[in-house]
């Protein structure tokens, strides 16, 4: 345990990538095999079910310490987080173990079927054992929402960097179920018990912002326009009539859009396909918002299919028949792929449209209206570019339109993390609705070091009330806020939800009466 818990209290102290990678290195050069299996499955989410309530290990707490409950919130609002207030509060343990990660999962996988009684007597005798940090561990792996400091994909890729293995085979081997009784660590994260090639994606081509006027780039006719669309970049694989579905973060999602599978089935040979993964209904490209209720779901229903429908919009073809394509053209390119899809022209699955104009002119009128078919603008992709890696100028551009602006006032802040962490960086902002304030959105970015410690002077100076580590503050401050998209959603209070909000700059010129109303921006929505 002391092995998991140095662990975890390095990946929360510090930000910097390279020392996480270190951490977890040492973790994984060191701990026992049974450790490093359950440290797996507690990052891809396979942890057993809550035994204890959070409730009740707070009320034992308070009943261990004498601690009255107004000093616990304060103590709490300090902290900011529950098991940590717990492990702090208590007294000095009057014993020591040195028992593995393994042992103490083992018995709280017992003890979800214990009795209250039983519970609280396997709780109180842990606390007297482990020391502050174990303790931390501890009521996390109890209380069910257990989270490590560092990303899913930063954790696998030092995994492979560990065992020199590609990123992708780490991945494709850890999907899915499996239990960490059943199989070797080693063998686990390398592949042997699954055929990983036949999922592999190759690595995405990607797009560099435009930096110069699209007539600069010479005659129009050199170049494949599309528009961009706004939804999840993805590689479709077939290979061995096994279906495999990529984000460009690197994550397998094939569960998530099984119509796209379905669909893929039903075509003959194996490729990978490039292309875009969208919410679509009755021929319209729908918000990102409804896209973002198909994603991480474990199961998708028969009624959520209906609500949000799916469609692959195809960009390109990058292997057929086992063969890579990714040094032929795009022009060739593309023919291939249209003759790939030809006999499989469906709804779900489809050619993403080419934009033909005759002159820069007439595309331009056709970026800076875009937004009307939810399209966040234009790519523009030379004909005789190759497929590749990564981002490489000249090639590839996104001619993106402006993002939408709005001002608001903000009414919320909490502290950063990291180097933040002493700072109010974490904002919430709002508009008017008739006499009222309305949250809509949260931003963490777009101010200066100068502005930040700024803004956290007033929030203490402003303060009006406390919840946990928030703060609400005197509306006063107003905010232009920059985003890419809106759409409508019933998670947010407002009924809106704004996509990849920011800070665009602090209206120290505006009072809160000038801010926007929540009636016009719903009057942004296409």
């Amino acid at each position: 345990m002391i092995e998991f818990a140095t662990l975890i209290n390095a990946l929360d102290s510090s930000n910097k990538a390279s020392l996480k990678k270190e951490a977890i290195i040492r973790f994984l050069t060191f701990a026992p095999e049974k450790d490093k299996r359950w440290f797996l499955a507690l990052m891809t989410g396979k942890r057993p079910r809550r035994p204890v309530s959070t409730k009740d290990l707070k009320t034992w707490a308070l009943e261990i310490t004498g601690i009255p409950e107004w000093l616990f919130i304060e103590s709490y609002a300090a902290v900011g987080d529950l098991s940590e207030t717990l492990s702090l509060i208590l007294p000095p343990p009057l014993e020591k173990t040195d028992r593995s990660l393994n042992d103490w999962m083992e018995d709280i996988l017992l003890i979800g079927n214990a009795s209250l009684a039983e519970k609280k007597e396997f709780v109180l005798a842990s606390w007297n054992r482990l020391n502050t940090i174990e303790r931390f561990i501890f009521n996390k792996l109890l209380g069910g929402s257990f989270r490590l400091g560092i990303s899913s994909k930063g954790l696998i890729n030092t995994i492979a960097t560990h065992f020199q293995i590609e990123p992708s085979i780490v991945t494709h081997s850890i999907m899915g179920e499996w239990n960490p009784h059943d199989f070797a660590f080693d063998k686990l994260v390398r592949g042997e018990y699954s055929n990983t090639n036949l999922s592999k994606p190759y690595p995405f081509c990607l797009a560099y912002p435009i930096e110069k006027e699209v007539e600069e780039l010479g005659p129009i006719s050199a170049w494949q326009c599309e528009y961009k669309w706004d939804g999840i970049r993805g590689q479709l694989i077939k290979r061995g009539d096994e279906i495999f579905i990529w984000s460009r973060g690197e994550e397998l999602v094939t569960s998530q859009f099984p119509e796209i599978s379905d669909a893929l089935k039903q075509w003959n040979g194996s490729f990978v396909l490039d292309g875009e993964i969208l919410a679509a209904k009755d021929g319209q490209i729908l918000n990102f918002n409804e896209l973002q209720k198909r994603i991480n779901r474990k199961v998708i229903s028969k009624s959520l299919r209906e609500e949000v429908p799916i469609v692959a919009y195809l960009y390109d073809l990058l292997e057929l028949d086992g063969k890579d394509l990714r040094s032929e053209t795009l022009q060739d390119r593309r023919k291939l792929l249209e003759q790939l899809y030809q006999p499989n022209v469906g709804p779900t699955i489809q050619l993403s449209p080419l934009i033909h104009c005759e002159n820069w002119a007439e595309l331009r009128t056709l970026q800076a209206t875009s937004r009307e078919l939810n399209s966040e603008g234009i790519m523009l992709k030379k004909k005789d570019s190759v497929y590749y890696v990564g981002r490489k100028k000249g090639g590839w551009w996104k001619w993106k339109v402006n993002p939408m602006t709005i001002d608001a006032v903000l009414i919320y802040a909490q502290k950063g993390s990291g180097r933040r962490s002493a700072h109010y960086t974490d904002y919430t902002f709002a508009v008017k609705d008739g006499d009222q304030l309305v949250s809509i959105a949260k931003a963490y970015s777009g101010l200066t070091d100068k502005e930040i410690l700024e803004v956290s002077r007033y929030v203490r100076q402003h303060a009006i009330e406390k919840f946990g580590p928030v703060r609400t503050v005197k509306p006063e401050l107003v905010f232009e806020i920059a985003f890419e998209g809106i759409g409508y959603s019933k998670r947010h209070k407002s009924g809106v939800a704004l996509r990849f909000p920011r800070i665009l700059r602090w209206r120290r010129d505006k009072k809160v009466d000038e801010i926007d109303t929540l009636e016009n921006i719903k009057k942004l929505i296409p």
